[in-house]
């Protein structure tokens, strides 16, 4: 047996960092600006890159050898130079700005262990902040050291295309990334859309293409053509309607190849006759939606063991929480068995997986009836949430109220509390669909009682304008603050029926 006594030797290293006296290496950063002292034997046997700087370096006449390092901050260099010395980091009271730069930095200077770490912190802690910055996430994939990130990324956007082909900032995606997800089988988008976003894409690479496309001469089609090299192998002509190319393809035709063009109209005229275009298969559509990374485990859960472990249906409720919902919805007087309750919890929406901007949950949530909400309120661990018996609409121009006698909101049971159940007071102001311009800032609402928003930030973890009041749609108060606040997580689940 091993006794592995860490702390102390931790604390021991930091105070040599510490120490002046007997350093024989400055590394300068930020353009030289700051200066930090170290030892070599510490950092050429954790650190390649400085085992090979060190080596290319003469010492000055009292044998100290000086590294630049222009491209990192002294704040993260800092905290970078702690970790070598004494493995901890401190994340604590950061923006997740500053844990990216750090990631990108511990990666510069092939600090494999710390890299790998910050990667998995940012994918299991902070997916709401990749996915809302995620033009920028994608520019580091070309360098080939973030394989996590970039499955994570292509997960989410198989998956949920519309939350960044719609962005604002979608044009700004590498082209390494586009082709990526081009080649993609199972790419939730129809094809036609996907074209004409590859077009949208490629005109905004070129700012001197003409607004109108009856004004582009031969020589702007060239252009387009070019720029879109990487991208037209990989879209699905053979798969398209009569209409959808009329309307979409052909208003661009010039940027395909002739043989091409022609193949794709005589397919439509006669698909059984053969042509020389190579043909992709469909996309395929999943049939019920899965967790982004499940969907791929769900190919191979024939061959997995039967005696592996679940990963939890929910992060924030229990089982138990489950079973007492569900006596809810039926209107029981007693709580079903969590072993035999009459329902099934299928995740339509998992924040700290997709995201916690209000524009995510009308997305995803768009057309689905029969769902419970929950969500962890930060800072006192309460579990509140509501049930909406028929489906959320984000196609609203104006808001539209829905009327039902069945939905409810409720607090669940902790270890401050017991649970409470409040059933809606008022029918026709049960549940508001927001109207489609005020999707960015308005997430779900419960009478006027229950909601959630996000004025400035975009995040419903950020912003304190998550809301409480009993103001009598439904029966009574489920909690004691009548205040606003942000969340921790949230979770949408649609109730089956087994």
């Amino acid at each position: 047996m091993a006794l592995k006594l860490f702390d102390k030797l931790s604390q021991n290293f930091i105070e040599l960092l510490n120490d002046k006296d007997d350093y024989n290496i400055i590394i300068e950063v930020q353009n030289k600006e700051k200066s930090f002292t170290a030892h070599s034997n510490i950092l050429k046997h954790r650190s390649p890159y400085f085992r090979r700087e060190l080596e290319n370096i003469q010492p000055n006449e009292n044998n100290i050898k000086t590294i630049t390092v222009s491209s990192i901050s002294a704040q993260i260099f800092e905290i970078i130079l702690k970790y070598i010395y004494g493995g901890i980091v401190s994340l604590e009271n950061v923006e997740t700005i500053f844990i990216f730069d750090l990631m990108l930095a511990a990666n510069e200077l092939e600090l494999e262990e710390l890299t790998n770490k910050l990667e998995i912190q940012l994918i299991d802690i902070k997916a709401s902040w990749l996915k809302s910055h995620f033009s920028l996430v994608c520019t580091i994939f070309s360098k080939n050291n973030f394989k996590k990130l970039e499955n994570f990324c292509n997960d989410f956007i198989v998956k949920y295309p519309n939350l960044i082909f719609e962005a604002d900032d979608f044009t700004s995606l590498p082209e390494s990334t586009l082709v990526s997800l081009l080649k993609q089988d199972d790419f939730q988008m129809k094809e036609v859309k996907i074209w004409d976003y590859v077009i949208k894409w490629g005109i905004s690479q070129n700012s001197a293409l003409p607004n109108n496309l009856d004004e582009w001469t031969q020589e702007n089609f060239l252009t387009l053509k070019t720029t879109l090299q990487q991208c037209l192998p990989y879209i699905r002509y053979f798969h398209l309607t009569v209409d959808e190319v009329l309307d979409s393809i052909k208003p661009y035709k010039k940027i395909l190849d002739e043989l091409l063009w022609d193949e794709i109209n005589q397919h439509l005229l006669s698909p059984e006759r053969p042509v020389k275009s190579i043909i992709l298969p469909a996309r395929s559509v999943l049939v019920t939606e899965l967790p982004p990374r499940a969907a791929r485990v769900a190919r191979t859960a024939r061959t997995a063991r039967a005696d592996e472990p679940r990963e939890p249906f929910s992060t924030i409720i229990s089982e138990a929480h489950a079973a007492e919902i569900s006596t809810w919805i039926d209107r029981e007087t007693t709580i079903y068995s969590p072993t035999n309750t009459p329902y099934k919890f299928e995740l339509i929406l998992r924040g700290s997986r997709d995201g916690f901007a209000p524009k995510t949950f009308w997305e995803i949530c768009h057309g689905h009836a029969g769902t419970i909400l929950v969500m962890k309120v930060k800072g006192t661990d309460e579990i509140l949430g509501g049930y909406n018996p028929s489906a959320w609409d984000n196609s609203n121009i104006d808001g539209k109220w829905i009327q039902t006698k069945d939905s409810f909101i409720f607090s669940l049971k902790t270890k401050f509390q017991n649970s409470i159940l409040s059933r809606v007071k008022y029918f026709q102001n049960a549940i508001f669909n927001m109207r489609k311009i005020e999707q960015k800032v308005h997430g779900p609402y419960f009478g006027h009682d229950f909601c959630m928003k996000s004025l400035n930030s975009n995040n419903f973890t950020l912003d304190n304008d998550c809301y409480y009041r009993h103001g009598g749609y439904y029966e009574k108060p489920i909690r004691k603050l009548s205040d606003n606040f942000s969340i921790v997580n949230y979770e949408v689940f649609k109730i089956v029926r087994k």
